[in-house]
Parts: C-alpha cells; structure tokens; sequence
C-alpha cells in the first residue's frame, strides 16, 4: 500500500492548496490512500461542515483532528455521522466521533485511521497508551494496516509512543508542532515513524500565522490577532509505502510547494 498523510492543514492556503490539489496527488504518487490533518482549516484553528465535505469529495479519504476538533462545534455532526473522520482516541467515549475508522482503498485494501492526543505540555486528556491499546484490540484482525496520528508538543512524547507501537501499526506520525522533522525512519519492527510531517500552508510565517502579529505580541505582550499566513504555500507530510502485512517499508519526507494563481 502506498499513503501519503498530509499534515496540519493551516487556514485557506493549506485547505484549498489540499482541496485543490488531492487528485493530482492521487495519481502522480499513485497513491491507495491520502489522509490530512485538518484540525486548522477553518482560519488556522477547527474545521468547518463544509470544508469537510469538500475535502472528502475532492478524493482525501479520511480526515484526523487534534486539540482544536471542536473550535467550530458545528463539526460533530460529521463527527457523529461520518466514518470519514475521527476524533483524538484518548478523549472521553461521551465525546461525539468515532475512535478509529477503516477505509478501503480501490484495490479492496483496508486501512484503520487512529488519532491520539500527547499530554506533555497539552491539555489534560486520557492516557494514549491505555487508549491506544484498547483501539488495537477492537480492530483485531480486521486489518494489518494501521496509520496513528499522534498529536502532541514533546518530541519525546510521540518517540514513547512510537516505540512502544513499533511492530504493532504501520506508521505512527506526529502533528501539532507545524515544522517538519528530520528523523523520517522505519523501525526495527516495521512501523514508519516521524516525529512531525510538517504543516501544509503558508511556510513565510510563524508556524502558519503572519510574522508580524506574532512578532508584536512576542514582544510586547500586546493581544493581536494572529492572522493566517498567505505566503509560499507547501503541502508538507510523509509518503509511506507497506507490504501486504501492513510493514513499513520505506517513508519519505514530502513536501511540494503550489504555485500562486
């Protein structure tokens, strides 16, 4: 199985730059799967109704989300009636949206889709491991190939975890930092790992936002908005290729830049 998962997709530019591009990618990569963080769409933070659908018809096969899921909480409709979408798997079973999903690929491969919240300097959530334990006994045997999205701050967060599923999961890749990493590797056991795939959005910016607005209130702790970047727009993510045990075999750090229009 080939998959390319894209990370944060931060306001307009990394939205539509997704939106826009997602086919294209399909078929040059030859891809059997694409999956995006989009817990930044709307305005650098939450995901709208209509951008999920839009991205979904655009040919993006499932979404994950992360610490900002419910900013705009129009968004547990889909979360409670989509399997196309899935919340933190460490958050409360009350909390609308599934804790796994499985797609199917058109060659008839299936792939189970897992997001989890790190805890070190994040808001207080349930514990990953607990959690992710739980959701690798309820896909049992359903599928081999298995994709967690781990978002978290730490580093050493998301290595823990990574190590700890190392031969369990396909891939265990992080979000939430916004800046690629330079650690793109296979574990000993078989599982790809990387400890940020980067955003997708504007790379002339402060982590997606206007260099100016953050700079200022840096500084002087004046509050300002801090406006969606536009600037040199990247889809930034992780391009992960697997045997038919659902083993990493390869992954590659990916990053394109879009032209303006």
């Amino acid at each position: 199985m080939r998959l390319l998962f894209l990370g944060d997709l931060v306001g307009k530019p990394g939205y539509t730059a997704a939106h826009q591009n997602a086919l294209r990618l399909r078929q040059e990569l030859r891809l059997d799967a694409l999956i995006v963080n989009a817990e930044n769409a709307a305005d650098g933070s939450g995901l709208t109704n209509r951008q999920f659908r839009r991205l979904i018809d655009s040919g993006i096969d499932a979404i994950t989300m992360g610490d900002h899921i419910f900013r705009h909480w129009e968004i547990e409709k889909s979360l409670r009636t989509s399997d196309r979408i899935v919340k933190p798997a460490n958050y409360p079973r009350e909390a609308p949206g599934r804790c796994w999903t499985i797609i199917t690929t058109e060659s008839g491969d299936q792939l189970a889709i897992v997001s989890l919240l790190g805890r070190v300097f994040m808001k207080p959530v349930d514990c990953p491991f607990d959690a992710i334990d739980r959701v690798l006994n309820e896909i049992g045997d359903q599928t081999k190939h298995i994709l967690v999205d781990i978002h978290a701050e730490a580093t050493s967060d998301k290595q823990t975890l990574g190590r700890y599923l190392d031969g369990r999961v396909s891939a265990v890749l992080g979000t939430h930092t916004h800046v690629p990493t330079a650690d793109a590797c296979v574990f000993p056991g078989g599982t790809a790992f990387q400890c940020d795939v980067g955003m997708s959005g504007a790379y002339q910016s402060i982590i997606g936002r206007d260099i100016d607005r953050v700079t200022l209130t840096t500084r002087t702790s004046e509050p300002a908005h801090f406006h969606v970047a536009t600037q040199d727009v990247r889809l930034c993510g992780a391009l992960i290729e697997t045997d038919d045990g659902g083993r990493a075999i390869s992954i590659e750090r990916f990053e394109q830049k879009i032209p303006r229009r």
